[in-house]
């Protein structure tokens, strides 16, 4: 499949470095009213490389179809169309997951868009002049006087919509064989009037990683909200002087990557590398790159019983994050230190001959332990945890501090954050 982008690709590639003075003109069908899933684009012209690309994809088991977007000048390939948005989206998210075309996206053609994604000019206004010398026509905000011979018996104007990339033109036919052409109307692209997809991607593979990003205002240095990953979202505006928004990715596995965005940049003023406008919204790529040797991260979301060394059930979305880190590496290795909210001794609640690591089940040992005792035996569930999934013991050391490393006070609002795990890498 990666084969297949190359070709597409640098099929793409031959059609912009090649122009000519007059296009053909298109063959094949038009594309209709819809949402598409395209994973290729060729320029007029070059219908042979686009034929020999839907061939291939063909013949390797799938069902591409290809037409022109009267818009946009373009073929586009496309697995399939869809008249609904959310369907569409559902669909090439899991095109992107599991059919290996990660730079699939979605083409909107009008005037199926929903509201954010397409941007209606203002309704024409047809408006008579009392002495019957001119005729004013209004088209999207645009006022062009434009003399005649005699009262014109009809004009016809449509209601003009823009959409991404496009732009409309509307034309006054008069009956005095008169024609009188707007000027085009362009919409500029920004955070305001577009969505942003969020592409969490693993930089060595493309697979797609789920996590969440923080939205920050970057000059108050606040956090606005948080948004799931891999998802299409309007980002808020901060309000502020500068317009800038800081949007953090901290996915438990990778290291962590910061992109920085601006409210008040429109599309031809963005200069960052990791954000490109794709039709009817933009994409904020998040390229992660696994822990190295010597990174430390806090398991925030693994959660533990009171006095217990046994995890609460939320806490399994984040131990298949790691999961999947020690098995993505098979050379990590990796060491557990556990932490507490001070250094008093107290009851201490380990797990039965059951081994149920997220319920207190009625064989659970009731005990006595410091402080250290307890996190190193949370240390040691989720080291336990990860054998029972396949990892090898040796590649997993316990550190136990208890209380002895403490982020907050003892009695602070922020406490419960010193009971935690982290993980160092020791070897990749």
């Amino acid at each position: 499949m990666k084969n297949m982008l190359r070709f597409a690709l640098l099929s793409l590639l031959i059609g912009h470095s090649s122009s000519s003075f007059a296009d053909p003109s298109p063959k094949g069908e038009y594309l209709r009213k819809g949402y598409y899933i395209v994973v290729a684009a060729y320029r007029i012209g070059h219908e042979k490389y686009m034929e020999t690309y839907v061939d291939k994809l063909n013949k390797s088991g799938l069902h591409t179809k290809h037409g022109y977007d009267l818009g946009r000048k373009f073929y586009y390939i496309y697995l399939d169309y869809y008249t609904d948005f959310d369907e569409s989206i559902h669909q090439m998210l899991k095109t992107r997951k599991e059919g290996g075309f990660t730079d699939a996206w979605v083409r909107v053609m009008p005037d199926m868009a929903p509201e954010n994604s397409i941007i209606a000019t203002t309704p024409v206004v047809e408006k008579m002049a009392e002495e019957k010398t001119t005729v004013e026509v209004q088209v999207a905000s645009l006022t062009r006087t434009v003399p005649i011979d005699k009262e014109p018996e009809v004009i016809a104007l449509p209601i003009v919509e823009s959409t991404p990339g496009a732009l409309p033109e509307t034309t006054a036919i008069m009956s005095n064989k008169e024609t009188v052409k707007a000027e085009p109307v362009r919409v500029l692209r920004t955070l305001a009037n577009t969505p942003v997809y969020l592409s969490l991607v693993h930089s060595r593979n493309n697979r797609i990683v789920e996590s969440e990003i923080e939205i920050i205002d970057t000059e108050r240095t606040r956090v606005i909200s948080k948004v799931k990953g891999n998802s299409y979202v309007m980002l808020p505006d901060p309000k502020s002087k500068s317009g800038q928004l800081t949007l953090n990715c901290n996915a438990f596995g990778y290291r962590k990557v910061q992109h920085e965005v601006n409210f008040k940049n429109n599309e031809m003023d963005t200069p960052y590398h990791y954000m490109v406008l794709m039709d009817s919204f933009y994409v904020v790529k998040f390229d992660l790159i696994r822990y190295h040797k010597g990174d430390i991260s806090t398991l925030y979301s693994v959660y533990f019983y009171n006095d217990a060394a046994i995890m609460l059930p939320e806490s399994t979305f984040e131990l298949n994050s790691l999961l999947d880190m020690m098995n993505d590496n098979p050379k990590y290795k990796i060491k557990l230190h556990g932490h507490t909210n001070g250094k008093s001794h107290g009851k201490m609640i380990t797990m039965g001959p059951g081994k149920n690591f997220f319920a207190l089940t009625d064989d659970v040992k009731n005990g006595i332990g410091s402080a250290k005792d307890l996190s190193r035996e949370r240390a040691q569930v989720i080291k336990d945890w990860l054998v029972s999934q396949g990892v090898a013991a040796d590649r997993m050391e316990i550190k136990a501090w208890g209380g002895g490393r403490m982020i907050h006070e003892k009695e602070s609002a922020n406490a419960k954050k010193n009971v935690r795990v982290e993980v160092e890498v020791i070897e990749e």
